[in-house]
């Protein structure tokens, strides 16, 4: 009988930890009754287990028609693959993008793909999430959209939906209704926290008109018991005088963790305002310090003290002493307690800067005055030289807030409504000032620039870019291209006044990562031929042959490579090595053959200690059947001599 670790009284019930597996795997079907009883919501817990399973949609819960469906898309399948974008990139080490250093990450497309992609390399790997969502206002278009097909249209049938609620759904989508705005938002949140860390944070920006919808969903997502802060922004410094009701000043910033028994978030940095409270008028060696008052509303009922220059004090009417006779007598031995210059003054507390909590409780309002304002964000833009191209930017000093808060020095940040790219700047820009490694993700839908309602943004992108489509994403990477140039070039400036300057640098600019890789989804062309036997025709063979023929594997390459970066779950910013053209790659610990070679130099390769292979994968594709099989016999035994077993061989594509 193995012996009990600790003592049994001490040791969780079955039933803590049977609801212990519950908040960690299904947070949104527990809830606490009106008694304070747990509630365990069955129809949420059958849908977790199987997306089409049936229930009613109501009940005392946030609901809307099109619920189901809305789940159900979070977990579908989809064939889409990404493809590199070498020329959006912006590259640390040269023009090869696969082999390239930096760790950051760009991508076009459609968010919700965008996860359901990012979620085979990292899952539970996200230390914060940001995104500044739309805000389905009527004054604005919501260009998301997430569109239906013949065989998501029959899915609706197996889901149990009426006619007339099939059509419903249809129509939400992409519509400025609650409804549609739930289903849009509710597929991506369930994502987001397949990919938190167990601490992980997210921070989700949002104005009245859908903060009381959008905090009601996030309870179901992430569970009700890990809400952290609602925190109101003040976005604006001047009042708007001529609206009609209030003058619209704030938004809000909900915060929610993906298991907050285990989140700590970090103490913030006092800003130049508050640290200018402390000096040290009289060279006391323990440093800076602020007079503080000895009394206090509430305490005990001590006497009044003298102090060894013969001054008497007590505290006010209605006030009370803070400290006991043994504690002022050691702030008087130790000359902690101020007289004033003049010595004269009413004796107060010399609290010193050194022995205070090293940073500051966060509060659940954030002055313009410490995180920035609107007016700021577009000025940012304006020094970047990119004014007028973006409509409503957030400024970078809210972001950085968000990632002084949840973040330490070399965690993964992750914003998927990238918009002018104000995340990726306020992480390099923190990393310049505290020597951190922080890495971001962004997703950005390349939408369409209207050409009249948006002209600067326009003109911007086709005349200065020169590009040939006006979308969003173009300003998002040209962004993170100026943006990263200038923070790399004013901390060059600060290190040229040190006088190692020249080690300085050097150290600067490798250490700092202002580049990016940047990736499109894309439909797989491969997808067509994965098809019954029974259904290949003559033409899909030759169609296939085309497929696989040299001249196409040399341009579809990276893109080979790239998806099986993620097959391997390996980061997309893996640097790949090139160890024989065309044929064999190395990321990581991963041997990536994507083409037919002789066998010995498999195994040379392999042979190889400085190449540390652990894996080897294997794109079956562009590997014929009788080559298939004489690769999968002959690398076995050359597996078991470096003692890896046959299931380090992997077959991907």
């Amino acid at each position: 009988m193995q012996p009990v670790e600790s003592n049994v009284i001490e040791q969780a019930s079955i039933q803590e930890r049977n609801l212990e597996v519950f908040l960690k795997n299904f947070p949104g079907v527990v809830s606490t009754g009106e008694d304070g009883e747990l509630v365990i919501n069955a129809d949420k817990l059958k849908l977790a287990l199987d997306p089409k399973a049936r229930f009613e949609e109501n009940g005392y819960e946030l609901n809307w028609v099109g619920k189901k469906e809305a789940y159900h898309q979070a977990y579908a399948k989809q064939a889409k693959i990404l493809q590199p974008l070498e020329a959006d990139s912006k590259l640390l080490d040269g023009s090869d993008l696969l082999a390239d250093s930096t760790q950051n990450i760009l991508i076009k497309g459609d968010n919700l793909q965008a996860l359901k992609l990012l979620k085979a390399s990292y899952f539970e790997q996200i230390k914060m999430i940001y995104i500044d969502p739309p805000y389905n206002t009527k004054s604005e278009n919501f260009i998301y959209r997430d569109n239906f097909t013949e065989s998501e249209d029959a899915i609706l049938d197996e889901l149990g939906y009426s006619p007339e609620y099939k059509d419903y759904i249809e129509n939400i989508q992409g519509a400025r209704t609650h409804s549609g705005w739930l289903s849009f938002m509710f597929p991506r949140l369930l994502l987001a926290r397949d990919l938190l860390k167990e601490d992980g944070v997210i921070f989700i920006s949002i104005d009245d008109n859908e903060q009381a919808n959008l905090k009601l969903l996030c309870d179901e997502v992430f569970g009700e018991n890990n809400f952290i802060a609602n925190v109101i922004w003040e976005k604006k410094y001047t009042r708007s005088n001529d609206a009609k009701w209030f003058s619209d000043n704030h938004d809000h910033v909900l915060c929610y963790g993906k298991n907050k028994d285990i989140i700590r978030l970090n103490a913030l940095p006092r800003n130049e305002k508050q640290l200018s409270a402390y000096s040290n008028p009289d060279n006391h060696p323990k440093g800076k310090w602020k007079s503080t008052p000895l009394h206090a509303k509430s305490g005990t009922n001590y006497n009044g003290y003298t102090f060894s220059n013969g001054v008497y004090w007590e505290p006010p009417a209605g006030t009370y002493r803070r400290f006991n006779d043994a504690s002022m007598k050691k702030m008087d031995e130790n000359d902690e307690i101020w007289f004033g210059s003049d010595g004269m003054q009413i004796p107060s507390r010399k609290s010193f800067l050194s022995e205070v909590k090293d940073g500051l409780t966060p509060v659940t309002l954030w002055r313009y005055e410490e995180v920035g304002h609107n007016h700021e964000a577009n000025n940012e833009l304006k020094e970047l030289i990119m004014d007028g191209v973006f409509n409503n930017p957030k400024p970078s000093r809210l972001v950085k807030q968000t990632l002084l808060l949840a973040t330490e020095k070399n965690d993964l940040v992750l914003d998927f409504f990238a918009g002018s790219g104000t995340t990726g700047q306020a992480v390099m820009d923190l990393n310049a000032e505290d020597g951190g490694n922080r890495k971001f993700i962004l997703v950005q839908l390349p939408e369409e620039i209207d050409p009249k309602k948006q002209k600067d943004a326009y003109e911007f992108v086709i005349k200065t870019l020169g590009k040939k489509e006006a979308t969003i994403f173009e300003i998002t990477a040209e962004r993170l291209r100026r943006a990263g140039d200038k923070i790399l070039n004013a901390k060059l400036s600060m290190l040229n006044k040190d006088e190692n300057s020249t080690l300085n640098i050097q150290n600067s600019t490798l250490s700092l990562d202002i580049g990016f890789k940047a990736f499109e989804i894309a439909d797989d062309p491969m997808q067509q031929f994965y098809k019954p036997l029974h259904e290949v025709t003559p033409d899909i063979l030759e169609q296939l042959e085309i497929a696989l023929s040299a001249e196409t594997l040399e341009d579809s390459l990276p893109t080979i490579l790239s998806n099986l970066l993620l097959a391997e779950k390996l980061p997309l910013s893996t640097p790949i090595t090139t160890l024989q053209i065309n044929c064999l790659y190395q990321a990581a610990n991963v041997l990536l053959i994507v083409n037919d070679l002789p066998i010995s130099d498999i195994k040379r390769h392999l042979s190889q200690p400085a190449n540390r292979v652990e894996y080897v994968s294997i794109y079956s594709p562009n590997i014929s059947g009788s080559k298939r099989d004489q690769f999968s016999q002959e690398l076995k035994p050359a597996l078991l001599q470096m003692g890896l077993d046959e299931s380090r061989l992997r077959f991907r594509g």
